[in-house]
C-alpha cells in the first residue's frame, strides 16, 4: 500500500507540472480550445485522419463526450467527415483547412513551449529529465520504450522501397494519384546516377530491421542545398523522428559548407511544416497549382545555415 507522503509527492508533482505547462490557463497554448479539445486535434493533425472509435480508444474518452465535441468541431469548420472506402458505416474525420491551421498554431506553440524549457538546462541535465520521464511512463503503465531509430546510409533496394513508400501513403492519406509517385521515382533515379556524396546524402532510419523513414539532401548550387522526400511512416510519428531527420540535413549541410538549405512542399503537409517553421526555416513562396490529381498550393521555405 502507498504510504501518505507517497501519494503527496505525486500529487505535489501534479500540481507543479500542471501549473508549469499552463494547463489551467482557460484556452490550451493561447487556443479558444480546452486540453481535450486541443488533443483530439493533435491527434487528427498528426495522424492525418481516425474514426471516433479510435480516438475514443486512444484518448481514454467517453464516446458520448468525444461526439459532442466533434459535433462542435464540425459546427465551427475544423472537422470533416467523409465515408470510408472499405466500411461504408464509418466516418472517417480529419482537419478541414481552418482545423490544420490550428492545428499547426497548437504544435508550434507546444514546440516552442517545451523548447523554451528544456533550453533553461544543461544538456547532461535534459537527459537526465528524459529519461525520468520515460521510466514514470513506464511504471505508470505506459508501453516500454523502443529501440532508437539508426539512420543510415541507404543499401540496395531501399531507394525503390522509399519511392513505394511515398506513392502508397501519400493516396491513402491524400489522394494523391500516380503521377506524385512518378516525380518521387524520378527525383530518386536522378539521386542514384549522379549524387556527390561529398555533398548530397540519403539517409534511411530504420529500427530493428524495419524502415522507418528517409530523407535526402541534394546540391542546387555550391552556396545551397535542397532537403528532399522527407518521409515517416505512421507507426514511426509523433516521438520527433521526422525532426531528427531534418536536423541531420542542417548538420550534414551546414558540416559541407552550404550557406542556405531550401525544399518544397504543399500546405497539406501539416506536420512537415511544424518541423520546418520549428528548425527555423521561413516561408518564402506560395503558388497554387494542380498536382497529383489534387488542387494544392505548393510552398518554398528557406534556412540560412
Amino acid at each position: 500500500m502507498s504510504s501518505t507522503a507517497q501519494i503527496d509527492a505525486v500529487r505535489r508533482f501534479s500540481r507543479f507540472y500542471t501549473s508549469r505547462i499552463g494547463l489551467l490557463h482557460e484556452g490550451l497554448l493561447g487556443s479558444p480550445l480546452s486540453l481535450a479539445e486541443g488533443r483530439i486535434v493533435y491527434e487528427l493533425g498528426t495522424r492525418g485522419s481516425a474514426t471516433a472509435a479510435v480516438l475514443s480508444a486512444e484518448l481514454g474518452l467517453d464516446p458520448g463526450y468525444l461526439s459532442r465535441l466533434l459535433r462542435g468541431f464540425e459546427e465551427r469548420g475544423l472537422i470533416e467527415k467523409t465515408a470510408s472506402a472499405t466500411d461504408g458505416r464509418q466516418r472517417i474525420l480529419s482537419l478541414t483547412a481552418s482545423g490544420r491551421a490550428v492545428f499547426e498554431a497548437i504544435d508550434a506553440r507546444s514546440a516552442e513551449e517545451i523548447g523554451a524549457l528544456l533550453a533553461r538546462m544543461a544538456p547532461a541535465e535534459q537527459g537526465r529529465l528524459c529519461a525520468a520521464l520515460g521510466t514514470a511512463e513506464r511504471l505508470l503503465g505506459g508501453p516500454a520504450p523502443a529501440a532508437p531509430a539508426v539512420l543510415r546510409p541507404p543499401q540496395p533496394g531501399d531507394i525503390g522501397w522509399v519511392v513505394h513508400r511515398h506513392g502508397a501513403l501519400y493516396a491513402a492519406e491524400y489522394g494523391w494519384d500516380e503521377t506524385f509517385e512518378a516525380l518521387v521515382a524520378e527525383i530518386a533515379a536522378g539521386f542514384l546516377r549522379t549524387a556527390d556524396p561529398k555533398r548530397e546524402r540519403c539517409w534511411v532510419a530504420e529500427r530493428e530491421g524495419a524502415i522507418l523513414g528517409s530523407v535526402f539532401l541534394v546540391r542546387l548550387s555550391d552556396e545551397v542545398a535542397k532537403l528532399r522526400l522527407l518521409y515517416v511512416e505512421p507507426a514511426a510519428r509523433g516521438v520527433g523522428l521526422g525532426r531528427l531527420l531534418v536536423r541531420e540535413c542542417l548538420r550534414f549541410a551546414a558540416s559541407v559548407g552550404y550557406r542556405r538549405i531550401a525544399l518544397w512542399t504543399n500546405d497539406v503537409l501539416v506536420a512537415a511544416r511544424a518541423i520546418y517553421r520549428s528548425e527555423g526555416f521561413r516561408l518564402v513562396a506560395s503558388e497554387p497549382h494542380h498536382s497529383f490529381g489534387k488542387d494544392l498550393v505548393s510552398e518554398t521555405w528557406e534556412r540560412d545555415l
